[in-house]
C-alpha cells in the first residue's frame, strides 16, 4: 500500500471506532425469551449515521461440546480422516440439538455452542447433554474405528447480550463477514466447564508418609496420609512433644505424589442442576442421586458444579 493509501484507512478506521465509542453512541437493548438467529431484523450493525445499535438480552441456558483430546488424536492421524470426524461431530451434535429444540449459534473447529429458548430450558439442555454423550459414546466412537472418541459437556444459565459484529458486505464474502457475539458470564462458564468435563487430571498434592515399626512382626511399614489427616493424628500433651495416636508410630516424611482424577462427561453449574432438579423432580437422575457435587472450581464462577455422565444407554447400547 502507498503512503497516502494507508494513511486513509488509518484516518478512516479512527474515525469508525471513535464513533462507536462514542459517549452519545446509544446501544438499545431490548429483551427475547427466544434465541435469535443473525437475520433477526431487531439485532443491527453498529449504525454511524443514527449513532445506535440494537442488540438483545436473554435469559437462558447455554450449552458447549467438544471432542475431548482433539489436540492429541489430530497429531495421530492425517488430514482427511479427521475432516470426516469433524463433519461428522459437529453434524450428530447439532442433530442432538435440534432433537430437543436446541439452536446452533457458533462452530469453531470441533468446538458447538447451542442456546435453548427460555421456556423449558433447563430440561432441554439437560436432555441435550445426554444424547450428545450418548451419540458420542455409543455411535461416534464406534465408526470412528481408528481413535477413541469421547466429549465433554458444559452448562451453564444467566443472561447474555446479544450483539450484531462484522460489516456488512455483498457476494460470496456475506456470510463469513458477519456473526453473532454473545456477551455474558454464561457463555463463559459453560465454556469452561466442558473443557473439563470427561477429562483425567492429574495433579501433585502434598502429603505425609508415616513410618511404622512393628516390634512383633520386626519390620517396617509406610503409609501415606492427606497432610490435614496426619495433623488431626497427634495429640496434644503437657509436655512440649507432640505425641502420635499410633503407639508404633516412629517417622514421617513429607512428599509429592501424583493423584489422577475423572470428571463426569457432562457438567452443569448449581443453577442449571437446581432448574432441572424443579422442573424434573421425579426424573431418575434426580431420584436416584445420579448427579454428584463436583470438588473443583472453574475461574469466574464461585458456585457449586454439579456432574454427571448420563447416557440413554438403553436404547444407543
Amino acid at each position: 500500500m502507498k503512503g497516502d493509501d494507508v494513511e486513509a484507512f488509518r484516518d478512516s478506521v479512527r474515525e469508525e471506532i471513535a464513533s462507536i465509542l462514542s459517549p452519545d453512541f446509544k446501544v438499545i437493548v431490548s429483551h427475547t425469551d427466544t434465541v435469535p438467529s443473525i437475520d433477526d431484523p431487531e439485532l443491527t450493525y453498529p449504525n454511524l449515521d443514527t449513532k445506535e445499535q440494537k442488540c438483545k438480552l436473554i435469559e437462558t441456558c447455554i450449552l458447549h461440546v467438544d471432542i475431548r483430546e482433539s489436540t492429541a488424536i489430530g497429531e495421530r492421524h492425517q488430514r482427511e480422516e479427521l475432516v470426516g470426524l469433524y463433519s461428522a461431530f459437529v453434524r450428530a451434535m447439532s442433530r442432538c440439538a435440534a432433537y430437543n429444540h436446541g439452536k446452533v449459534r457458533n462452530i469453531i473447529g470441533d468446538r458447538v455452542m447451542v442456546l435453548f429458548d427460555k421456556a423449558n430450558c433447563f430440561t432441554n439442555a439437560v436432555n441435550t447433554a445426554i444424547l450428545m454423550n450418548t451419540v458420542a459414546k455409543f455411535v461416534l466412537d464406534k465408526e470412528f474405528k481408528i481413535d477413541n472418541i469421547k466429549c465433554g459437556i458444559g452448562i451453564d444459565y444467566g443472561y447474555m447480550l446479544i450483539a450484531k459484529a462484522g460489516v456488512i458486505k455483498k457476494g460470496e464474502e456475506s456470510v463469513s463477514s458477519r456473526s453473532l457475539v454473545w456477551l455474558g458470564r454464561p457463555a463463559n462458564v459453560a465454556s469452561k466447564l466442558a473443557d473439563k468435563a470427561n477429562k483425567t487430571e492429574t495433579e501433585k498434592k502434598q502429603m505425609i508418609r508415616e513410618g511404622c515399626w512393628y516390634e512383633s512382626l520386626n519390620q517396617w511399614s509406610w503409609y501415606d496420609f492427606d497432610i490435614n489427616y496426619f495433623l488431626g493424628e497427634l495429640q496434644i500433651t503437657n509436655s512440649p512433644i507432640l505425641r502420635h495416636k499410633d503407639e508404633n508410630f516412629r517417622t514421617f516424611t513429607r512428599i509429592s505424589k501424583d493423584t489422577s482424577t475423572s470428571n463426569p462427561a457432562i457438567l452443569v453449574t448449581d443453577s442449571v442442576f437446581s432448574g432441572y432438579k424443579v422442573a424434573n423432580p421425579n426424573a431418575n437422575s434426580i431420584v436416584n442421586d445420579w448427579w454428584k457435587k463436583q470438588p473443583f472450581e472453574v475461574s469466574g464462577y464461585r458456585g457449586d458444579i454439579y456432574g454427571s455422565s448420563l447416557e440413554y444407554a438403553s436404547t444407543f447400547g
